[in-house]
């Protein structure tokens, strides 16, 4: 489903803060509260909108080194098998497959070094993996939550 640009509007709106009424909304947009919410409603059930969140700064929690993980898959891994395998970490904020030479790229938030080495550690015994590279984040530049990026 494509957003025509009122709905499109709608959902930035809701990006920037989930929590924001119908009404204020609708001012920005130029559309009455019920109008809003009926087309919110409808975003939702059409599968456009599917969910509302709440993003926390990893910091807030006391995670404060960030790093990336190539993995390099054995054979016959599947994108399914690799999530599966993920989404038992709470460290692990984003998880991708990826073009070149690895099979995956892992996004981890963790407390100090030791964590995010025994997070590693972690992720290379999983049974679908091969071997891994990592690199941390010296100083994040740049950080965009999109309403348009898939859920």
């Amino acid at each position: 489903m494509r957003l025509n640009d009122l709905d499109e509007r709608i959902v930035h709106a809701l990006a920037e803060d989930a929590r924001r009424s119908y009404a204020d909304i609708g001012s920005e947009v130029g559309l009455s509260a019920p109008a809003v919410k009926r087309r919110v409603d409808r975003l939702r059930s059409e599968g456009a909108i599917t969910g509302f969140t709440v993003r926390v700064d990893p910091a807030a929690m006391g995670w404060e080194t960030e790093g990336f993980i190539e993995i390099y898959c054995r054979h016959n891994t599947s994108p399914d098998d690799i999530r599966r395998g993920l989404e038992r970490y709470p460290e692990v904020v984003s998880a991708s497959t990826v073009t070149g030479d690895a099979d995956a790229l892992v996004q981890v938030f963790a407390s100090d070094m030791r964590h995010f080495e025994r997070v590693l550690e972690r992720i290379a015994g999983e049974p679908f993996v091969e071997r891994t590279k990592s690199v941390l984040v010296l100083s994040p530049l740049l950080r965009r939550f999109t309403s348009g990026a898939p859920a």
